[in-house]
């Protein structure tokens, strides 16, 4: 009751001196009462709060004057604790910044962050960046023939020129040997190797493998059968009732997957070629069969890795093949152009 008694002081009447006039309440007294101890009293007896306080500073500046002055204690101030609700606006506050900084740079977020972000995610559909990417071309295509007799596939809004695989990497391909007819051993190894001299790309042989043709879409990423990579050139060996697309005169059907990083080239990855294995059997009864059905699968391998029918009866990749076994000038010229694709290591 500091406050009070100091107030109750002020009003109270101090009792006349014996040696002149009443002194004020604020006055220091003629005398004091040995009971009080040396410290002031209200007319009551009562020592106010004010006064002990008094007493106590005037005996701190005499020690301070005896002991050539005084520092004042030094007092640590406690941090007070955050809260846990302060937190949450912090982490609420740097969210929202977080979240409007990639609105304001959406095309920041798309092509730096997000593409290296994505395969690290368990739900992610695309490989890790760069798997076995080298700094240059493994492999040189031929001199072009120069003959303009060949057609690569569009791609409508396509900015780039033309879109193939990356030449900086190895063309892994599976095989799925079920259905293979007799006699066909070792013919897609020649048709492979005849496409990769035509276009300097390096081809590596996985093996067999047990995955199906996939008439409408293949999954490019399938680290579960192929590891953490882009999934190989599939080849089976099947037939119209797996593939309804092969009935008819179809006797093979070729193509491959696209995969892009913001504003790097489109490359292809994931393609596969699906061949008509009742139809092969047929073809092999034919006089020089084998070349035939060598030149089918060849002809299929070239719609994966980029080129498209044209109308010139003398090329391989003429739709209706009326007898030729190897690839003409045309069919060269084109598979040269592909071998020299972009390299895209962030792929």
């Amino acid at each position: 009751m500091g406050v009070l008694d100091r107030e109750w002081s002020r009003k109270d009447d101090v009792p006349p001196s014996p040696f002149g006039p009443p002194s004020s309440p604020f006055s220091p007294p003629s005398s004091v009462p040995p009971s009080s101890g040396g410290l002031r009293q209200s007319g009551s007896g009562r020592v106010p709060q004010w006064a002990l306080e008094e007493a106590l500073n005037e005996q701190l500046r005499a020690y301070a004057a005896e002991n050539g002055g005084m520092r004042a204690p030094k007092t640590r101030r406690r941090r007070r604790p955050r809260s846990s609700s302060f937190k949450l606006r912090v982490r609420t506050a740097a969210l929202i910044a977080f979240v409007v900084a990639l609105y304001l740079t959406p095309t920041v977020f798309e092509r730096d962050i997000f593409p290296d972000v994505l395969p690290h995610l368990p739900w992610s559909n695309v490989p890790p960046r760069g798997v076995e990417a080298s700094a240059m071309p493994l492999g040189t295509p031929p001199p072009s023939t120069g003959s303009a007799q060949y057609k690569l596939f569009d791609y409508p809004g396509l900015l780039q020129e033309f879109v193939a695989y990356d030449p900086c990497r190895p063309v892994h391909y599976v095989v799925r040997p079920d259905f293979a007819p007799a006699g066909t051993e070792g013919i897609v190894q020649e048709a492979v190797a005849e496409v990769a001299a035509a276009t300097g790309f390096t081809f590596v042989f996985d093996g067999p493998t047990t995955e199906a043709p996939s008439p409408e879409s293949r999954n490019s990423y399938q680290p579960e059968l192929y590891g953490k990579r882009w999934a190989p050139i599939l080849i089976t060996w099947t037939s119209p009732a797996e593939v309804p697309d092969l009935a008819g005169p179809t006797a093979g059907l070729g193509g491959s997957e696209v995969a892009q990083r913001p504003d790097k080239p489109i490359v292809l990855v994931a393609g596969q070629v699906m061949l008509d294995a009742p139809a092969m059997t047929e073809i092999l009864g034919y006089q020089s069969g084998r070349d035939h059905v060598r030149a089918i699968v060849i002809h299929e391998l070239a719609h994966v890795l980029g080129l498209d029918h044209v109308d010139d009866p003398n090329q391989l990749m003429y739709e209706e093949n009326d007898g030729r076994t190897t690839l003409a000038d045309g069919d060269l010229a084109g598979l040269a152009k592909l071998g020299a694709g972009p390299c895209v290591p962030e792929l």
